[in-house]
C-alpha cells in the first residue's frame, strides 16, 4: 500500500498557540482586579464611626501584619479637608501587634474627621483605606477622597502587565535552559531553542526594569511621570522590594554569562564528534546544571522573599518551598515550551530526549503537588475560605488547569512510548522510513536539484534567488521528514495542547500573586455573610431586608430608612416587624455601613430603643457618595443571630 504524504503547512500551528495565548493572557488580565489589601487594617483608635467626648493626643492604627509607612502615610482631614496632624509618623507597635499612628494638632474643633491611609504590606503590595470618627458631636464633611489610588489605574495596569511578562521570561530561560542540558544537548546548537532562551531572558531583564521604574508610581501618587523621579527611585532601591528587583538583576547578568557558555563552547562540542570534545562537553555540562541551578534558585528566591511566602505562618519554611515550587514550574512549563519549539522548529529530536523530558516532568508535577499543598494550606487554612473568597476560587481554578494538563500529559507519554518502540524520529534515517511513494520521488528529485544547484552562478541577484530557491527547498523537505511519522505528529499535538493549558495556568498563578489570601481576608472578618446588591436611586433610603436566625419566632423584617441618604449627617430608622407585619421587639439590632469601593468602613451604628420594634439613630455619619452595603444584624434570642445585607447609592 502506498502512502502518500500531504504538502507540508505553514507554521500555522504556532500562530494559533501564540493567539490563543495573547487570549487567555489578557482575558484573565482583563478581568483581574488591581491588588487586594494583603494587610488587613484590624483596628483604630479612635475606632470608626466613633464619637470621642474630647480631642484625642493621636490616632493609631493596628493592622494584621508588618507594613512599611512614612510621613505621608496617615492623614487626619478635618471637616474642611484640612490637615490635622502633625505629619509624623510614630512607631508604635509591640511585640507581634503592628501598630503605627500620628499625633493630632492641639484644639481640634468639634466635628467629624477622616482619616485616610496608606501602606505597602510585607508581600510588597500597596493598601490603602480611610474611616471617620467626631469629637463631640458628628457634623457635615465635605472631604470626598481617601487618599492616593495606590495600586490602581494606567501605572497599575503597566505594573501587571510587566509581573504577567516577568513570570513568563522567568519560565522560558530557566526551563528551556534546562530542557537544552538535561534532556537534549544537541539542541544547543539548534537556531530555534537559541532563540527561545535569549528572548526569555530578554522578556524577563525587561519586565524587571519596567517594575523597578514603576514601583515609585505604583505604591505612592499613581502618576505615570514620577517613573522619573530620581529621588523616588533612590527611595525604592531601599526597600525590600526594591532591594530584590536589583538582585534580580544582577542575576540575569550572571545568567547571561550562562547563556553565552551554553549556546557557545558547550554548543560547539556538542557538535564536535572528538573523544577530547566529549569528556569536555561532560564537564560543561555538569558546571552548566551547578551553576544554572544557583543562579534560577537565586531569581527564584527574589519573588520568594517579597510575595506571600515572606508573610504569615512559618515564613522560614515557606519561603525555601517557593523557591522549590517557583523552580519546579519553570522546569515544566518552560521545559513544555522548549519540547513544543523542537517538535515544530527543528529537523528532528531523538525519541531519547523526549523520554528524558517526560520523567523530568513527571517529577517536577510531583514535587508542584507536594508544595502546592503546602502553600494552599497556608495561605488558605479552612474550607470556608477555600469556597468563600476569591483567593481559595482561584486556587481551585488552578487545581483544575493543573489536572488538565496531566490528563494530557498522560496521552504525551502514550505518543513518546510509542516513538521508543519504532525508530522514528532520528533524523533522515526515520524519515526515510517514513517516507513512501509519492513522498519518495519528491525527496529524490529535491536531492538531485540540490547536485544540480552546486555550481553558483556569475550574477549576484541569480545567486541569491537560487539561495532562497534552495533555502525554501530544504524547509520544505526539513517539515516532510517531521511531519512522516504519524507518532511524531501525534505527540506535536498533545504538547501543542498542553502548552495552551498551561497558559492559561500560568496567568491564573500570577493573578494569584496578587490577591489577598484567604487566611488574612477571613482574619479581616470581610466575606462573613452573603449580601445581595440592590441598587436605589440617590436620595433617602429606604429598604426592607427579611431576616431568619433560624431559631423560634427567629422570622421576620427589618425596614431601614435613612434620611436624607446622602453624604454628611443623616437619620436612621429600623423597624422590626413579625412574619404578620407586626412590630417586633428583639434582644438586639446593630448596623454596620461599609464602602468596599474606597474601602471604608464597617462604621457602626448603635440605634437607640424607642418603640416596639423601633430603634432611631441620630447623625449618621456618611463620609462620600458610594455604593455603600448596609448591614443588618438581628439577635432573637442568646443563640439565634443573623446578618443581612442590601448595597444601596448614596449620594
Amino acid at each position: 500500500m502506498t502512502a502518500t504524504t500531504a504538502p507540508p503547512r505553514s507554521g500555522l500551528p504556532l500562530t494559533r498557540l501564540l493567539l490563543v495565548a495573547a487570549a487567555v493572557l489578557g482575558a484573565l488580565f482583563a478581568a483581574a482586579a488591581p491588588a487586594s489589601a494583603h494587610a488587613a487594617l484590624l483596628g483604630s483608635n479612635p475606632k470608626a464611626g466613633t464619637v470621642v467626648a474630647k480631642a484625642p493626643a493621636d490616632v493609631a492604627l493596628t493592622f494584621s501584619e508588618q507594613v512599611a509607612m512614612d510621613n505621608k502615610s496617615i492623614r487626619v482631614l478635618d471637616p474642611k479637608g484640612k490637615r490635622s496632624d502633625t505629619a509624623r509618623l510614630r512607631n508604635l507597635s509591640k511585640g507581634s501587634t503592628v501598630t503605627y499612628g500620628v499625633d493630632l494638632r492641639p484644639g481640634l474643633a468639634k466635628g467629624t474627621y477622616t482619616v485616610a491611609w496608606q501602606a505597602i504590606s510585607a508581600d510588597s503590595h500597596p493598601v490603602s483605606g480611610a474611616f471617620t470618627f467626631s469629637i463631640g458631636a458628628p457634623s457635615r464633611t465635605t472631604v470626598s477622597a481617601t487618599g492616593e489610588n495606590v495600586g490602581g489605574g494606567l501605572v497599575g495596569v503597566l505594573y501587571g502587565a510587566a509581573r504577567y511578562a516577568s513570570y513568563a521570561g522567568f519560565i522560558v530561560l530557566v526551563g528551556g535552559a534546562a530542557f537544552v542540558v538535561a534532556c537534549w544537548q544537541r539542541g544547543a546548537n539548534e537556531r530555534p531553542l537559541q532563540r527561545l532562551v535569549v528572548r526569555g531572558w530578554l522578556t524577563l531583564t525587561a519586565a524587571t526594569l519596567v517594575l523597578l521604574l514603576l514601583r515609585a508610581p505604583y505604591t505612592g501618587s499613581g502618576h505615570l511621570a514620577d517613573v522619573f523621579d530620581l529621588s523616588a527611585l533612590k527611595g525604592v532601591l531601599q526597600t525590600k522590594p526594591g532591594a530584590a528587583l536589583v538582585s534580580r538583576l544582577l542575576l540575569l547578568g550572571a545568567s547571561a554569562v550562562f547563556i553565552a557558555v551554553l549556546f557557545g563552547a558547550y554548543a560547539r562540542r556538542t557538535a564536535s564528534t572528538e573523544p577530547e570534545a566529549a569528556k569536555e562537553r561532560k564537564d560543561l555540562a555538569f558546571g552548566l546544571g551547578l551553576g544554572g541551578s544557583v543562579v534560577a534558585a537565586g531569581i527564584a528566591a527574589t519573588w520568594a522573599l517579597t510575595e506571600h511566602a515572606s508573610v504569615g505562618l512559618q515564613p522560614g519554611i515557606a519561603m525555601p518551598v517557593d523557591i522549590v515550587h517557583l523552580l519546579a514550574v519553570a522546569v515544566w512549563l518552560g521545559g513544555l515550551a522548549a519540547l513544543l519549539v523542537a517538535l515544530f522548529r527543528t529537523p528532528s529530536i531523538e525519541r531519547a530526549a523526549v523520554q528524558r523530558f517526560s520523567r523530568i516532568a513527571f517529577t517536577a508535577v510531583c514535587t508542584l503537588a507536594a508544595t502546592g499543598l503546602y502553600q494552599s494550606w497556608r495561605q488558605v487554612g479552612s474550607w470556608h475560605a477555600l469556597f468563600g473568597t476569591g483567593y481559595g476560587q482561584l486556587l481551585m481554578v488552578k487545581v483544575g488547569l493543573v489536572a488538565v494538563v496531566v490528563c494530557i500529559a498522560f496521552f504525551s507519554r502514550r505518543w513518546t512510548a510509542r516513538l521508543s518502540e519504532t525508530a522514528v524520529g532520528e533524523a533522515v534515517d526515520a524519515a526515510e522510513g517514513g517516507v513512501t511513494g509519492t513522498a519518495a520521488q519528491e525527496q529524490e528529485q529535491d536531492k538531485e536539484q540540490d547536485q544540480e544547484q552546486v555550481t553558483v552562478p556569475a550574477d549576484p541577484q541569480r545567486a541569491a534567488q537560487l539561495a532562497r530557491q534552495q533555502a525554501a527547498r530544504t524547509v520544505v523537505r526539513e517539515k516532510r521528514v517531521r511531519d512522516a511519522d504519524p507518532h511524531r505528529t501525534g505527540l506535536r499535538k498533545s504538547v501543542l495542547a498542553e502548552t495552551v493549558v498551561a497558559v492559561a495556568l500560568l496567568a491564573v498563578t500570577t493573578v494569584l500573586t496578587t490577591t489577598e489570601p484567604g487566611r488574612t481576608e477571613e482574619e479581616a472578618g470581610r466575606g462573613a455573610s452573603s449580601s445581595a446588591a440592590a441598587a436605589v436611586p440617590s436620595g433617602p433610603v429606604d429598604i426592607t431586608l427579611p431576616f431568619d436566625t433560624g431559631g423560634p419566632k427567629g422570622k421576620g423584617t427589618a425596614a431601614l430608612e435613612l434620611t436624607p441618604g446622602r453624604s454628611g449627617d443623616n437619620e436612621l430608622h429600623l423597624f422590626v416587624n413579625n412574619p404578620a407585619g407586626k412590630p417586633y421587639d428583639v434582644p438586639e439590632v446593630r448596623i454596620a455601613l461599609t464602602l468596599k469601593a474606597k474601602k471604608i468602613g464597617p462604621l457602626p451604628v448603635v440605634p437607640d430603643h424607642l418603640f416596639t420594634g423601633h430603634w432611631s439613630a441620630d447623625g449618621v455619619q456618611i463620609p462620600m457618595a458610594g455604593k455603600w452595603d448596609i448591614a443588618v444584624t438581628v439577635r432573637t434570642s442568646d443563640i439565634d443571630e443573623t446578618t443581612v445585607n442590601k448595597t444601596v447609592e448614596i449620594g
